[in-house]
């Protein structure tokens, strides 16, 4: 089922996130409430520039809301120590709630902090805010923390989709300086004062040879550069989500994962190559379920072995080219006229 998740949460991704510039500005200043990180903050990240909504006009967006969300986004690295949200309410009144700031490893990670009251009103125009996340000092490692976030009308009823509950993981590393740092520092990466690599926006680590890939890459894929994953023999897509079959899938069959095809209705196997109608169906049809066919117009019948003329015989039967032939004493073009 996970290339389902990551497909759906791809097509989302492209809708919501790949709009025109301009059309974003026009969202963020005008409608309903919308909350996000901007194409800044998320480059410094991913390495990909593009803004990512929460919430868009008013609406909790799907992927958000998804229960495998969590597991496709990237461990925030140690050189990034706080996140900018945007948000703006537009011409509605709402007030927030940030009533879960939490980690699960305070050895590692302290609980997030906010740049904002934690109760309050949402701001009409756009205004960023921050999470920072402090790391501990005292170990390395990479720790869940959680942010909980309830959102409520003027008349105190829940904004749907909300509260909002993410779970996330941050890294904290604790590096000291390196005196051959400039001669290690890689994909961009340079030599600060402190004999330390500062990373180019999309890669992370003590010398900047980590990529980071946003959706993270399945199916044991390997994020190769900043957005860019490559995959295993078998699989394929910008993030591995998708299988290849050594040998093609039969009627109609997709294949969804590696060696594996999802097969239409009336057709089973490992490539699809087996019907379900046990007589074959005649005149074109498609078998749709166990010995049922879907007929072409002129046919009718479970194997679509009988046919139909568009205006029905009086006393006769339809045959083929839309034809009547006549029971004996009848005539007529529908054998609508007697003999007697």
């Amino acid at each position: 089922m996970i290339w389902r998740v990551i497909s759906v949460f791809s097509i989302a991704l492209v809708v919501v996130l790949s709009a025109p510039s301009k059309n974003r500005n026009k969202n963020r200043g005008n409608g309903d409430l919308s909350l996000w990180i901007d194409e800044h903050q998320v480059k410094m990240i991913s390495g990909l520039q593009m803004n990512i909504y929460a919430i868009m006009d008013g609406n909790v967006l799907p992927y958000i809301r998804d229960p495998n969300f969590e597991r496709h986004l990237p461990v925030i690295p140690s050189e990034i120590n706080s996140v900018n949200f945007t948000w703006k309410s537009g011409a509605r009144t709402y007030n927030y709630h940030f009533d879960r700031l939490e980690s699960f490893d305070e050895g590692i990670l302290l609980p997030p902090a906010i740049t904002i009251d934690s109760k309050g009103k949402i701001p009409k125009k756009p205004k960023m805010f921050s999470v920072q996340l402090p790391c501990s000092g005292k170990n390395s490692g990479i720790a869940s923390f959680s942010i909980g976030l309830t959102i409520e009308r003027k008349n105190k009823q829940p904004l749907p989709g909300t509260p909002l509950r993410l779970n996330l993981r941050k890294e904290c590393a604790q590096r000291g300086p390196d005196p051959e740092c400039d001669k290690k520092c890689a994909n961009g990466g340079y030599c600060n004062k402190d004999k330390i690599c500062q990373c180019k926006e999309g890669y992370m680590g003590q010398y900047c040879t980590n990529a980071l890939c946003y959706p993270q890459c399945v199916n044991n894929g390997t994020c190769t550069a900043p957005g860019t994953c490559t995959c295993p023999p078998g699989f394929h897509g910008h993030h591995c989500e998708g299988g290849i079959c050594s040998q093609k899938c039969e009627n109609g069959g997709k294949c969804v994962q590696k060696d594996t095809c999802e097969c239409p209705k009336g057709f089973y196997g490992l490539r699809c190559e087996f019907s379900k109608c046990i007589i074959p169906c005649l005149n074109g049809g498609k078998c749709k379920g166990i010995n049922k066919c879907r007929c072409f117009n002129g046919y009718r019948g479970d194997h679509c072995e009988i046919f139909t003329c568009t205006r029905p015989c009086k006393h006769g039967i339809c045959t083929h080219n839309n034809t009547c032939v006549c029971d004996p004493g009848w005539a007529g073009k529908l054998c609508q006229h007697s003999f007697a």
